[in-house]
């Protein structure tokens, strides 16, 4: 068999399986499910992986599921990836009781995953490597009072999906990895590639009065003045913030008060710093430290503040987005790829891309933005089966002729950190 040949088999085994693809998809996003929560998404997974006769283990960081795929050597490991969860998006046509819903596409990320899988499965022996299909967990970085119920309780130490698994040791074994993301609001077959995200850090901080009766407001210190003169402190910093550096700071008034008759003693203020280097992101947060501190001596209030390591800027392998990108053009045409747009949102993809070569592109497909109650699929062979088939064809690309496309990807690339750094940063002691 000729590698095209082998592409093609790929193809058309994907094809065939198309309905069943589809149903898994619609089976994902009927039952939402939040990050660290995903149980029936995971076990759906699994039931598959059961199905097609993948092994796989579980759980990975509370949910996750790794299957893997044997080639008739083992040079090299290639991890193909979907994300698990939702996020809250209340008006969603989706979502459930409580306002869960898959409003970024993660459910599709899943199906194509899988479909990969489905095409892969019949040509593994003409590959000299093996393919892990890793489903993970909890890449929306949200529900912070649950994460930290899950880390109190020992049963996770780090709020985003991959900053665990990379901690448990869950990507040790592999050599590349890809996933194909959304694009939001694109209809049409194209491929967003080379982009850029941005980094950011989490802060929950916490102004502290002195309560009194609403009607003697001289007796108390009002912990919410304070809190609004801090948000006012933050915006007033945005001039100082150059364009390059994309700084982007978005505070939530999380709790402002107990009753309207009484002056608030307690407000909690959640937001996230986002900036596209880590030396942006530590300007800003210095900026809203700054500000919450002023703001606090301002009002005769406290404040304190929890700094939570976010996700870092992704820095994407050229090397590995080639292989890609000449499989997508072959599916779709070269004029149908966009290189270079920056995606102001954030990722934990980011924080593997330190680590190991990786590539996370986007795929149209899909009607409105991202996180919002209009996003949806609007073409299911765009959105899940061309996905499916860029990322089964590269991983036999990598694993052809010896493997050698892996390693001219890992000799390409330059760790952004060392895991033991890393996981320093993620103590934050660097």
């Amino acid at each position: 068999m000729t590698r095209e040949q082998c592409k093609k088999q790929i193809c058309d085994a994907i094809d065939r399986a198309a309905d069943e693809i589809f149903a898994i998809t619609e089976e994902i996003l009927a039952h939402p499910e939040m990050g660290y929560r995903e149980e029936n998404t995971s076990a759906l997974v699994r039931r598959t992986f059961d199905t097609l006769g993948i092994g796989c283990t579980y759980p990975h960081a509370l949910t996750g599921v790794k299957g893997k795929l044997t080639g008739r050597e083992h040079r090299a490991n290639v991890c193909i990836m979907g994300e698990l969860d939702a996020l809250k998006c209340a008006g969603h046509p989706h979502a459930a009781a409580d306002g869960t819903a898959h409003a970024c596409g993660h459910h599709t990320q899943i199906a194509a995953m899988l479909g990969a899988a489905m095409g892969l499965i019949g040509v593994m022996n003409e590959l000299d490597g093996d393919i892990t299909f890793f489903a993970v967990p909890a890449e929306e970085f949200i529900d912070l009072e649950g994460r930290r119920a899950l880390r109190e309780e020992g049963k996770i130490r780090y709020f985003g999906g991959k900053q665990q698994l990379i901690a448990e040791g869950a990507f040790d074994d592999i050599d590349a990895a890809m996933m194909i993301h959304a694009q939001p609001d694109e209809r049409a077959a194209k491929l967003y590639c080379r982009g850029h995200n941005l980094g950011f850090r989490a802060k929950t901080i916490t102004f502290r009065g002195r309560a009194a009766h609403g009607s003697t407001p001289w007796d108390g210190t009002n912990a919410l003045n304070a809190a609004a003169l801090a948000i006012l402190g933050i915006h007033s910093n945005r001039e100082t913030f150059r364009d390059e550096e994309h700084i982007r700071i978005h505070p939530i008034i999380t709790k402002g008060g107990d009753v309207v008759n009484s002056v608030p003693d307690e407000v909690c203020i959640d937001t996230y710093v986002r900036g596209a280097a880590l030396d942006a992101i530590r300007k800003g947060n210095d900026a809203v430290n700054r500000s919450v501190s002023g703001a606090a001596q301002m009002i005769g209030a406290e404040v304190d503040w929890e700094d939570l390591a976010g996700y870092l800027p992704i820095a994407e392998s050229e090397a590995l987005s080639a292989v890609l990108e000449k499989n997508a053009a072959g599916l779709i045409g070269r004029e149908n790829l966009v290189f270079g747009e920056t995606i102001t949102g954030s990722t934990d993809v980011g924080d593997l891309s330190m680590l190991l070569p990786v590539i996370q592109p986007s795929m149209g497909g899909f009607t409105g933005n991202l996180h919002s109650r209009e996003f949806g699929v609007a073409d299911p062979v765009s959105a899940i089966l061309l996905p499916a088939k860029m990322m089964a064809m590269t991983a036999a690309d990598l694993l052809w002729d010896g493997a050698a496309g892996v390693k001219a990807v890992m000799d390409a690339f330059v760790p952004g950190l060392t895991k033991e750094e890393y996981i320093r940063y993620l103590e934050g002691e660097i």
